[in-house]
């Protein structure tokens, strides 16, 4: 009860279905924001929601040690519990643990056949199948085309999921069609993409494409007191 109960309160639900993730099987999504905003913490809680409903989530961080990967779902996890007033952490964390796998690569090292070769003893040993498979860290450079390409056809294969974060800079403009420069040149290969806004203290959460919030439902924000997704109201957020 307290994993559905969790799942029915997270504000994500307002972005996509109530039961069903954001991006579908074999598509992309994208969060993206300048260094520091928050795309990691928006990113866990993506991969938490899925967690909760006993999906499995596979972490790709490519530029952050396993360590320190675990301890950003540490935090996120401790403080949705500190804000649901949750009793028993240790208990609702135990549940979450077997459904995720942190996987490291350096950049300049990450290739596709080196990721299906990591997936293949994973899953060939039936050790973990994953339901989302997350990428954080990859550098959107103008070569990055042919790779995203060659990993949308293997989210296609695997029928999962694919989220990318993507690191936008203060001094850039926009691209003509009104994207970030580092999304627009390969924008047609995804399917879903979120910013974070900084306006004063405020950071929100923005669809750029795939996903809007329902008519009347108030802004989501990440909370600066906890970097929790939560919705703004007159005075704050709830």
């Amino acid at each position: 009860m307290l994993t559905k109960d969790l799942i029915l309160r997270n504000p994500l639900r307002l972005l996509g279905q109530e039961n069903e993730d954001i991006v579908g099987p074999g598509r992309f999504g994208a969060v993206l924001a300048r260094a520091g905003v928050g795309k990691t913490a928006l990113i866990v809680q993506i991969a938490l929601n899925t967690m909760l409903r006993g999906r499995k989530v596979l972490h790709i961080s490519l530029n952050e040690p396993v360590g320190k990967v675990d301890i950003w779902y540490r935090e996120v996890v401790h403080r949705l519990a500190q804000h649901y007033q949750v009793n028993d952490m240790q208990q609702l964390w135990d549940t979450m643990l077997p459904h995720r796998l942190i996987m490291t690569f350096q950049v300049e090292g990450f290739s596709l056949p080196k990721l299906q070769e990591r997936l293949t003893d994973l899953t060939a040993q039936n050790i973990f199948q994953p339901d989302m498979i997350i990428i954080d860290g990859y550098p959107f450079d103008p070569e990055a085309h042919p790779l995203l390409e060659a990993l949308k056809d293997l989210a296609g294969q695997l029928a999962v999921p694919v989220w990318f974060t993507v690191t936008t800079h203060r001094h850039e403009a926009p691209a003509e069609d009104g994207l970030p420069v580092q999304l627009s040149p390969v924008q047609d290969l995804f399917d879903v993409a979120i910013a974070l806004q900084p306006k004063g203290e405020t950071v929100f959460i923005e669809a750029l494409k795939g996903c809007t919030l329902p008519e009347a439902q108030p802004p989501l924000v990440l909370d600066p007191a906890t970097m929790l997704i939560r919705t703004q109201v007159e005075g704050g957020v709830a």
